[in-house]
């Protein structure tokens, strides 16, 4: 099979994980690599330059959310996609893991098909955010009372405080502020932050509003249960 543009990291500390993983993402074309444990993942990072990292969240060394802080901090590294494959499922893990800036948040066990669909969608994005240069990002800066978007800088700020958002979360908030009082269903929010091929459980949405509340407000955001979320100025 002729191999694909795209280099993938693997950082896990279980050796068949690994291995079932590097066989069956090679079969796919992709350019494989592993570590052990983040510290010798984000060494190993600096030299492959992956499109795409894929982190346990519990590891030696030092652990997946720090791992993954850390390489959000290397601008080497900033247009890398990552995303956790773990066996941790709790809420404060995923809220945990998109505050330290992954993309996505994965259970294992994980079916592969389901899998390969995830990546293609992660490293599709990946290629859109490289394409783009910053003569096509516009200066945007909105004002909703005491809270500001800055767009351009990637940012919000409250009262005069900034506050970085993870990537998904800010998407989602510029999607849902972009047009105050419009109620965006979960199938159109879906659509937009994760891509037609993307497929996420049902509660990752709800994780992400949680977090962004927990920075803006409940009062900014209003549930229509079953049908999506409204964004109130």
């Amino acid at each position: 099979m002729r191999k694909s543009d795209y280099t993938i990291l693997l950082v896990d500390d279980e050796p068949d994980i690994v291995e079932i993983m590097s066989f069956h993402l090679e079969q796919e074309g992709y350019n494989v690599f592993s570590a052990p444990n983040g510290k010798e993942g984000i060494e190993l990072a600096l030299k492959c330059q992956p499109h795409l990292i894929m982190l346990d969240m519990m590891m030696p060394e030092i652990d997946g959310v720090e791992t993954c802080e850390r390489i959000r901090s290397i601008e080497q590294l900033k247009n890398t996609a990552i995303a956790f494959l773990t066996a941790r499922s709790e809420d404060y893990s995923q809220i945990a893991g998109f505050r330290a800036g992954a993309d996505d948040y994965i259970s294992k066990p994980v079916n592969l098909k389901v899998l390969s669909h995830r990546i293609k969608a992660l490293l599709q994005r990946y290629g859109n955010n490289k394409s783009k240069t910053d003569a096509e990002i516009p200066d945007l800066k909105k004002q909703y009372g005491n809270l500001v978007i800055d767009e351009e800088k990637h940012l919000i700020i409250i009262d005069g405080r900034e506050i970085n958002l993870p990537k998904k979360e800010f998407k989602l908030l510029l999607l849902l502020s972009s047009k105050p009082g419009k109620v965006f269903t979960r199938d159109i929010i879906l659509s937009h932050i994760w891509g037609n091929e993307v497929i996420v459980g049902g509660r990752t949405i709800d994780v992400h509003i949680r977090n962004i509340r927990e920075q803006i407000g409940n009062h900014r955001i209003i549930t229509y249960k079953g049908i999506g979320y409204k964004f109130v100025e």
